[in-house]
């Protein structure tokens, strides 16, 4: 658990720094998924700005609530975990249907779909 706060820090920060850098257009072309300026592939990639910064919002207010001391952190880590997890799987079954397996997207939606399973058992023990 210990590791915990620290990804909530870099998962939590880089949903919001990915979306920063969507809106000003700062990834070259040359690594944008397939597709880029396909209408329904935009559409697509801002359908997960809700989830994201669902991420970022619970995932921060837990950080918040445990150096506070409430106990309820728990419960939001919780919440901002299954948000994380959920993302991760959303975007690597799209990919997975589109049959497009370029490891710079696989990589970090697998790093999502899996890393809250090391921490979930936990918490919802203690839930």
């Amino acid at each position: 658990m210990r590791a915990l706060p620290y990804l909530f820090i870099a998962v939590d920060g880089g949903f919001i720094l990915y979306w920063l850098i969507t809106v000003l257009h700062v990834i070259p072309a040359e690594h944008l998924f397939n597709d880029y300026d396909n209408p329904l592939m935009v559409a697509w990639n801002w359908s997960f700005l809700p989830i994201d910064l669902a991420v970022s919002v619970t995932g921060f207010g837990a950080l918040s609530l445990r150096r506070k001391g409430i106990a309820a952190w728990e419960r939001l880590a919780t919440v901002s975990l299954v948000f994380t997890t959920s993302s991760g799987l959303m975007a690597i079954s799209f990919w997975a249907i589109v049959g497009d397996y370029n490891l710079s997207w696989w990589a970090p939606n697998l790093f999502l779909l899996v890393y809250p399973w090391f921490f979930l058992p936990r918490l919802l023990m203690k839930a």
